[in-house]
């Protein structure tokens, strides 16, 4: 009987034990679905020049400081006239570049790079339509530019090293076509106004 009484409550404690460990793994985002982790959205209409629309769907629960960064930038009217002065057919289209001659060197005020090599866990990957922040070598060098990815198999080495916040909600065959205007004939397509809109 005392032996039975042992087993019994050692089965008791193992199954308290893992109960709390599922509930901690549970309380950290361990183990839930990228679904499960997106609770808020905010949403960016991005008017192109050629009448194209980008509306883009923010993530503040994976990158809270990156969104509110890019959001503040939004409001105040940052990114109007500015231009994706970058496209990389088969990898990226990057904008938001403020110096003039567009060479990816113009910047804000720098924020905290929230990626798992940065120590911040930010579960959303580099695949075809995420938005994530540029930067510069440094970790914490992301201000204002960000990027679109094209193809996620030209991207992977982006997962944990740069600040996923977003993704293209609609209008990836304007991206596309941004894409196509610069290959054809070298066009550097301007974002005429980006603006914060409700769902």
């Amino acid at each position: 009987m005392k032996r039975f009484l042992c087993v019994f409550f050692a089965v008791l404690l193992s199954a308290a034990l893992l109960s709390c460990a599922q509930d901690t793994k549970s309380n950290s985002g361990e183990g839930k679905s990228l679904a499960q982790l997106i609770r808020n959205k905010e949403y960016v209409d991005i008017l192109m020049d050629n009448g194209g629309l980008i509306r883009l769907e923010l993530y503040p629960d994976l990158a809270p400081i990156t969104v509110e960064n890019f959001l503040k930038l939004v409001d105040s009217g940052f990114y109007d006239g500015l231009r994706f002065q970058r496209v990389e057919p088969g990898f990226v289209i990057q904008g938001g570049d403020p110096s003039e001659n567009g060479d990816n060197t113009g910047r804000t005020d720098p924020i905290k790079g929230e990626f798992s090599a940065n120590g911040i866990n930010n579960p959303l990957k580099h695949e075809r339509g995420v938005v994530s922040l540029a930067r510069a070598t440094g970790y914490d060098t992301g201000s204002c530019q960000f990027f679109i990815v094209l193809k996620a198999s030209s991207a992977e080495h982006l997962n944990g090293n740069y600040a996923a916040f977003g993704s293209v909600r609609e209008g990836m065959d304007v991206v596309d076509q941004i894409v196509n205007d610069y290959v054809e004939n070298g066009t550097i397509h301007t974002m005429v106004s980006v603006k914060r809109v409700s769902e």
